[in-house]
């Protein structure tokens, strides 16, 4: 068998040229994703709630699959994922959260369970003790069918029983946030606010910068959780340099904590705003039929051929931004394996870093 996926020469220039010598040796990688087709149910009709553009990536992600990505995208470094499955509402979430928890006690890395909101506290607790995992990652592909998707709150899928578990053991939890508005939706903000007075010991990771791709996702979203002390963010699957200085200069690099979103970060591509919207710009025919997708746009010729991955795109935009910043290189180790390590080992996880 063939290496997961080709790196180019252009890829290597620009991991030599941008990312090595600004990467520390030692990286945690706080946002992946490890699952098996088997446990996705393709025939399901379940409501609309997310973009569909990252399943064109991966059909899967295997605990392998994740530890050759690293290996071909970070030569000289050594990485340890936090991980935790991709489900929907009608897939097979107890085979997935099992796997995940057989991949965590076979690698020794941290897991979170991919939790159902109509779990009882009970359930979730006994779950996540009995998986040995870290916390949970939540999502609103979860919730209830009947609630609409423009209509989501976050406590649809991260109720309140679930939070004073997780409170009771200061475990982690995953939150990527719904609604258009993002980062700056004030029902969102509200909640989150509520979540950081409520229960004070879980540890909160905003997942994407709060989902927010283009500045417009940000409006004056920081100026309203200045209050907050506690809560996380981290900048998967995000390119935007602006929104990375106004998140770094917002919390200042202690709770900045660096995810990728594997498998989608192995995805050619590069990132642009328009009008509030972010776009894809991927090669011509490498993904599939995308011509109805709004965050997606080919691209041929020289400019496709210069497209490197996803992943160092994400990468370089936050080098550019802590350099705008004034960041120095023990803030960029904080940020990429210190600020992990150590909520990591206050939610009980015993392993030792790759």
């Amino acid at each position: 068998m063939g290496q997961l996926f080709e790196v180019k020469p252009v890829d290597r220039q620009f991991y030599e040229q941008n990312l090595r010598e600004f990467l520390p040796d030692r990286i945690i990688d706080v946002h992946t994703h490890v699952w098996l087709d088997r446990f996705k149910n393709r025939q399901r009709d379940a409501p609309v709630r997310t973009v569909s553009w990252p399943m064109r990536v991966a059909l899967d992600n295997s605990l392998e699959d994740l530890q050759e990505t690293y290996c071909l995208m970070f030569p000289g470094k050594r990485v340890t994922p936090q991980f935790f499955s991709s489900l929907s509402s009608g897939d097979d979430v107890d085979g997935a959260n099992a796997y995940v928890s057989e991949c965590a006690a076979r690698s020794g890395y941290p897991a979170l369970i991919y939790a159902a909101p109509q779990w009882s506290a009970e359930s979730f607790e006994n779950r996540i003790l009995a998986g040995g995992f870290s916390g949970a990652k939540v999502y609103m592909t979860m919730a209830d069918a009947c609630i609409p998707a423009k209509e989501m709150r976050i406590f649809d899928y991260l109720p309140h029983h679930q939070l004073e578990v997780l409170n009771r053991h200061g475990w982690i939890v995953m939150l990527h946030i719904p609604r258009d508005g993002r980062l700056k939706d004030p029902v969102n903000i509200a909640q989150l606010l509520e979540i950081e007075r409520r229960y004070p010991n879980v540890q909160v990771i905003l997942a994407h910068v709060g989902r927010a791709y283009c500045i417009e996702d940000v409006g004056d979203a920081f100026t309203a959780l200045a209050e907050t002390r506690r809560m996380r963010f981290d900048f998967s699957a995000n390119t935007n340099s602006q929104v990375f200085e106004a998140l770094i200069r917002a919390v200042g690099p202690g709770r900045i904590l660096f995810g990728s979103d594997m498998p989608i970060l192995r995805m050619r591509m590069r990132r642009i705003c328009e009008g509030g919207i972010y776009i894809n710009l991927a090669p011509r025919g490498l993904y599939g039929d995308v011509a109805g997708d709004k965050n997606m746009r080919e691209v041929d010729g020289a400019e496709a051929e210069q497209l490197t991955f996803f992943m160092y795109e994400e990468l370089d935009a936050f080098r550019r931004a802590s350099e705008t910043c004034g960041l120095h290189q023990s803030d960029i180790e904080d940020i990429f394996f210190n600020n992990a390590e150590q909520m990591l080992r206050s939610a009980g996880w015993s392993g030792n870093p790759a």
